[in-house]
């Protein structure tokens, strides 16, 4: 059933990929990515995963900011995948590949950092998910979730296949608690969109 619902979210995205850098949403994600970087510390030099990373939009802007950063981002959907990398800026620096957010094509201890923005509420397992990201944190890393706590009007969105699930910052806090990640805090970005911060425990 699982795979059954992955496939049938690629295609969703697939489908959505031409269009998905329209006006409206170049406005909200420069406004919120804006407002991310602001409680972004990194490393000099780092390496960082955008898991859903979509278009490619919040790595290319980690770059510009970061200059010695480099990244990965990983999203299920193919064609957004070819959307951005059509559009990086920063190759060799980023690079973007397919995959599934509970098996990460990544190995052990590989980033010092793990963006995930607007995507977790499309995760139909996200314990599994904050295992993942545990998994390939470095100690110490940390990981910043940006998602909706809920939305105004579900019906102002089109419904990816197998719904979307919104957490409050309790239900975050229980996901890390249970992936050895420590919760940092929870800052309100844009509207009902939260940031969460989690470090991965170095014991």
């Amino acid at each position: 059933m699982s795979e059954q619902i992955f496939e049938k979210k690629a295609s969703f995205f697939d489908r959505w990929a031409p269009n998905y850098d329209l006006i409206f949403t170049t406005i909200f994600y420069q406004s919120l990515h804006k407002r991310l970087l602001s409680y972004v510390t990194l490393p000099h030099p780092s390496y960082v995963l955008d898991l859903g990373c979509g278009t490619g939009r919040l790595l290319n802007r980690l770059a510009k900011t970061f200059p010695d950063l480099q990244g990965m981002g990983v999203d299920l959907s193919p064609q957004m995948l070819k959307e951005a990398r059509e559009k990086n800026q920063h190759h060799p620096r980023l690079i973007f590949t397919q995959g599934n957010s509970e098996y990460l094509p990544c190995a052990d201890n590989q980033f010092d950092a793990v963006f995930n923005t607007i995507s977790f509420l499309h995760y139909p397992n996200p314990q599994q998910v904050f295992r993942e990201v545990s998994r390939v944190l470095k100690p110490q890393g940390q990981f910043y979730l940006v998602d909706y706590i809920q939305l105004y009007s579900l019906d102002s969105i089109p419904f990816s296949p197998g719904g979307i699930n919104f957490y409050s910052p309790q239900q975050r806090e229980l996901f890390a608690d249970n992936a050895r990640l420590i919760t940092q805090g929870h800052y309100y970005l844009l509207g009902r969109v939260m940031l969460s911060i989690f470090v991965k425990d170095s014991g």
